[in-house]
């Protein structure tokens, strides 16, 4: 939204500086993103009389000039064929930047054909303020030497831009804007009540609702004998400060308003419409038509028209038909002021693509009560610089009701905030946002037609630390008697989160926050969405369901990377995944992904494999607090992964955690190119961890004996998972076996069709003495018939 500060000035009085100003809307809660003041950008320019112009000695096209400045007089040379005595120009003193040249003056007086020059004269298209370079600027006016040229040329208004926040579409409007500046203390707000103009007959057009649900209220105007021709200059002028490019007067009439109020409005050429004007729902290929934008769209029976009794002539709050519309021949003009359901038009203009002010304004919601404002408003200015005669105002239909009235304590805001601001105070801030209070216990507080975010105690309290001051809530630090021990303010999920983040990180994977919607195809490929997933008014129609999976928008972003020159790009994302089976239709999860990729090396590069995939979903899993050895691993993955290239890590039951390398059909149908690596992670799956009493964490010593590595070979099936067989030598003597590691997996001559060779080394660690040959002979019997249970036997 952007406003100049002339036209703020319109509804706030105010002393304020521009970074004042500036201020005060942060602190209020309007987020400024932009502050365009061309004053600055013409700081150095200002005016100068040229006090004598006599032709240069020795080049007939020059003159020299001796002009009172800024700086005292100064002789310039100028080469303009308006230069004259008399006339009030622009100075560029020596060293000035000049923009719409692209080059600095010199910082000391040149010489031009033997004549020094002290300076610039110049034109309005060398500064960048304006498209004239016949000659130099010729200031109209009585302006004194040293004038800033921005105000001289009337460019000292500057332009603040800023975000509007979904549930404020009063900020769509200067008037709203200047209302919270003013209850925040930056003003005084001018509140003028609007004049009705008196109307001069019944208006000849009927207003008829045949779809009130999505317009419930609308109301009109016929105006006839308009001279139709440019706007005012001041209107014109603020249009285009903000980016709205002047058309003709009605058009321009609703511009302003729309901005000015918050209230979008439209205009009818009376000679290209029928009597009758209704609301209702479209009708499919018999309401096709040419829009304001030149595009042709098609109606669908969920989507609001306005139409007459022979054609479709627009759509309801997104945008007007090019065959109604007016141009400068209009003489009658029909003003049309209603007020459109906020979903039935986002669902309008998110189908049809259009994107448009009023489209904008009525999607967040338009204060349904300023339906006959909007219309006296536009009615004025129309009668003011195009003359005409208007008709009574017609009304169809009634606005919605107001927001529910809200029970208010007032106590709770120095319970909640800490502040004691007392019930006058309370008072003032919210008659100042337009609510209404009558007292009682508790207050009874009128919520105004413009505020529908607006619902609860808690947003009251929350409009009264806005405007009293986030700066204002008192800093209180935690305090602790002697000896308390705090505990950590995160509930155990999420430090799991945190500690998994941790991981992931320390593994090579940078953090990505992606959409927790996708593309209901793309939702498919990692086992669909269930019932009630699939999002009513999405926000794009790319991402129109919540996601079954964190992996969607990982593996898109791998391929983008690539896309960009970062062929090795690693991601990781902690977020919610959405399934109808989950407890409150979601669960938390970290999920990874990254290329099969093999680095340029001389020493060689081996590229990441399932095993890689698994060691890091490991490593996140130990850091959420499960412990590795307790995990079972099998190659049960779903249908994205691929098989026997991945597994999913099993407590008991319990899935954790699935890993592995994306099946090619999932990573074909979202365009990647590389086969991908990921895991995720399930944290809401892994058990709580059992409170311990604390105790000192042991000195870290190495065993003062030697442990005793011995080798071992055994032929075991192929479909033998190596995990089962290192869990049963593990188990074999859990007192002295302190780790198992396979070392070699061969399968080819000597090993039997069917088999596979698999090589362990197994530790033993001695605590209270040195083992003999005859007790590591009895371990060694006890791993072997350990691994016979698991199915394999010692390989001869």
């Amino acid at each position: 939204m952007k406003f100049t500060l002339s036209w703020l000035a319109d509804h706030l009085d105010t002393d304020l500086t521009l970074d004042q100003l500036d201020e005060a809307m942060t602190m209020a809660g309007l987020e400024i993103e932009d502050i365009d003041n061309p004053a600055d950008t013409l700081a150095a320019f200002t005016v100068a009389h040229v006090k004598a112009a006599e032709p240069h000695p020795d080049a007939d096209r020059l003159r020299v000039c001796t002009v009172d400045t800024v700086d005292g007089e100064k002789q310039i040379v100028c080469g303009a064929p308006n230069a004259r005595e008399g006339m009030t120009a622009i100075y560029a003193p020596l060293g000035t930047y000049i923009p719409g040249l692209d080059f600095a003056l010199d910082k000391k007086p040149r010489k031009i054909r033997g004549v020094e020059s002290q300076g610039m004269l110049c034109s309005v298209k060398e500064i960048e303020a304006g498209e004239d370079h016949d000659g130099i600027a010729d200031l109209e006016g009585d302006w004194p030497v040293g004038t800033p040229a921005a105000k001289a040329l009337g460019l000292d208004d500057a332009v603040i831009d800023f975000e509007v926040t979904p549930n404020r579409p009063d900020w769509l409007g200067v008037y709203g804007i200047a209302r919270d500046l003013a209850a925040a203390g930056a003003g005084r707000l001018i509140s003028k009540p609007v004049e009705p103009v008196k109307g001069q007959g019944a208006c000849p057009i009927r207003i008829e609702l045949d779809w009130p649900e999505a317009c419930p209220v609308f109301a009109g105007r016929v105006i006839k004998g308009v001279k139709n021709g440019p706007s005012p200059d001041w209107m014109q002028a603020r249009l285009k400060a903000i980016g709205i490019n002047p058309k003709n007067l009605l058009v321009d009439v609703t511009n302003y308003v729309s901005f000015d109020r918050a209230r979008p409005l439209h205009v009818y050429d009376v000679a290209k419409i029928g009597p009758v004007i209704r609301a209702r729902k479209g009708a499919g290929e018999a309401d096709t038509f040419e829009a304001l934008d030149g595009e042709t769209y098609t109606p669908a029976a969920h989507h609001c028209v306005i139409a007459d009794d022979e054609r479709c002539l627009g759509f309801g709050g997104v945008m007007g038909g090019a065959a109604s519309g007016c141009t400068l021949e209009t003489t009658d003009v029909f003003i049309e002021s209603a007020w459109f359901d906020p979903a039935i038009t986002r669902v309008t203009a998110r189908e049809t693509g259009i994107d448009s002010d009023a489209k904008y304004r009525f999607e967040r919601g338009v204060d349904p009560e300023s339906v006959r404002d909007g219309i006296e408003l536009a009615t004025a200015l129309i009668l003011d610089y195009g003359g005409g005669t208007a008709s009574e105002v017609t009304v169809a239909g009634e606005a919605p009701a107001r927001p529910d009235p809200v029970a208010f304590d007032p106590a709770r805001v120095e319970k909640l905030l800490g502040l004691a601001l007392g019930e006058d105070r309370i008072e003032d801030i919210l008659v100042s946002l337009g609510f209404s209070i009558e007292r009682g216990s508790p207050w009874t507080v009128s919520v105004p037609s413009w505020r529908r975010d607006v619902s609860q105690a808690a947003d009251l309290i929350e409009e009264i630390a806005r405007i009293a001051g986030y700066d204002q809530l008192p800093v209180i630090p935690f305090t602790r008697t002697a000896g308390e021990r705090l505990e950590a303010p995160a509930t155990e999920l999420q430090n799991r989160v945190r500690a998994a983040r941790r991981a992931a990180a320390m593994a090579g994977y940078d953090e990505a926050i992606t959409w927790s919607f996708c593309r209901h195809d793309e939702a498919d490929l990692f086992g669909g969405t269930g019932e009630g997933l699939k999002l009513a008014n999405p926000i794009s129609s790319e991402l129109d369901v919540m996601r079954p999976s964190a992996l969607v928008h990982l593996i898109k972003a791998v391929q983008k990377s690539a896309d960009r020159g970062v062929a090795d790009a690693r991601y990781f994302e902690a977020g919610p995944i959405y399934l109808t089976d989950a407890p409150d239709g979601q669960r938390t999860v970290l999920a990874a992904v990254r290329p099969v990729h093999a680095g340029r090396d001389w020493r060689g590069v081996q590229a990441p494999d399932v095993f890689d995939a698994k060691a890091d979903a490991l490593a996140v899993l130990e850091a959420a607090g499960v412990a590795a050895d307790n995990l079972q691993i099998n190659a049960e993955a779903r249908a994205w992964w691929h098989p026997g290239r991945s597994g999913v890590l099993r407590l008991g039951k319990n899935v954790l955690a699935e890993f592995g390398e994306i099946h090619p059909k999932v990573l074909k149908a979202l365009d990647v190119d590389s086969r991908v690596l990921a895991f995720e992670v399930f944290l809401e799956a892994v058990p709580a961890a059992r409170k311990k009493a604390l105790k000192a964490r042991p000195a870290l010593n190495l065993p003062e004996l030697n442990p005793v590595r011995r080798d071992f070979a055994f032929l075991a099936p192929a479909d033998l998972a190596s995990e089962s067989l290192i869990r049963a030598v593990k188990g074999a003597d859990k007192a002295l076996i302190a780790d198992v590691v396979l070392f070699d997996v061969y399968a080819g001559q000597g090993v039997p069709e069917g088999q596979v060779s698999l090589a362990v080394e197994v530790v033993l660690q001695p605590t209270d003495k040195t083992l003999t040959d005859k007790e590591i002979d009895a371990v060694s019997a006890q791993i072997v018939a350990a691994a016979g249970k698991a199915g394999a036997k010692l390989r001869g």
